[in-house]
């Protein structure tokens, strides 16, 4: 893995491109920033591949309090330590990670424990800068406050993120795919593989098959569910699901439904439609 660190930027702000969004619903623009050099337990990270996932897009719409800009989006990368803050023991430049929104101190009683992964120190870093200081790591070219985004920021070039919100990761996954792994990935195979725990021979029913959706097929396939449905309006979904080349990822569970929720009025109607047309192709 090529280090991305050099004598010449370790301690020193960079100056790099980054996609900002200066105001509520507004298109983010490409601008110069500068980002300053990690501060104790945080690291500087080299954002190699990024993806685009729906929270952006809603906290790109969402005002005050919540939503203060101007704001570096993007919570979804893959990326290589540039450096380290002081007392940060478990990564060093040049590992290749994911900064990831949900964070794990790895020390509290809650990131300790198989029941839980909501860290009682960090929990859910909304905040618009770093977790710990209250204070951001990026301005503009004149001198203004850039504030981040649920302590990951991945749309710029560099980032800097506390230690609880990176994780290693083997340089033997492909980088555009690993991305997906900080968020989307990750929290559909958990819901089926831990908050499901689906069960082997059952069979599972997924209601939209975005990437979350598709991820949830993955977990329930690898928990060795006899049958999936997957329920979408989009058909090119269903074939994604079945994989490129009939290389069927789901397994001989996949099974596609379409659907269309109408009015509330509407939505038993629906339901009765979605299970005649289960059962027709059971």
């Amino acid at each position: 893995m090529e280090s991305h660190c050099t004598p010449e930027t370790a301690r020193k702000v960079i100056r790099c491109k980054a996609a900002v969004c200066r105001n509520p619903g507004e298109p983010l623009m490409i601008e110069e920033i500068e980002v300053d050099p990690p501060k104790a337990w945080e690291v500087r990270i080299k954002i190699i591949c990024t993806s685009l996932c729906h929270t952006d897009l809603t906290f790109w719409k969402m005002k005050a309090p919540i939503g203060l800009f101007p704001r570096i989006f993007g919570h979804e990368a893959v990326g290589v330590v540039e450096s380290v803050g002081e007392h940060v023991e478990e990564l060093i430049k040049g590992d290749l990670v994911l900064p990831v929104f949900q964070p794990n101190c790895r020390k509290c009683r809650d990131c300790m424990s198989e029941k839980s992964n909501d860290c009682s120190v960090f929990g859910k870093n909304i905040i618009p800068d770093m977790p710990r200081d209250r204070t951001s790591r990026f301005k503009d070219l004149k001198g203004e406050v850039l504030h981040h985004f649920v302590g990951v920021s991945s749309f710029s070039e560099y980032t800097v993120v506390d230690e609880a919100h990176a994780v290693k990761i083997t340089p033997d996954i492909p980088v555009d795919k690993a991305c997906l792994l900080s968020c989307g990935v990750s929290t559909g195979l958990g819901s089926a593989w831990k908050v499901a725990a689906v069960e082997e021979g059952s069979t599972v029913a997924i209601f939209g098959l975005g990437a979350v959706g598709l991820a949830v097929a993955v977990g329930a396939r690898l928990r060795g569910a006899s049958k999936i449905i997957g329920v979408d309006l989009n058909p090119e979904k269903f074939e994604i699901g079945l994989g490129k080349d009939g290389d069927n990822w789901c397994g001989d569970a996949w099974l596609a439904v379409d659907h269309q929720f109408l009015r509330a009025s509407e939505r038993q109607k629906c339901r009765r439609h979605i299970l005649r047309r289960s059962q027709a192709q059971i």
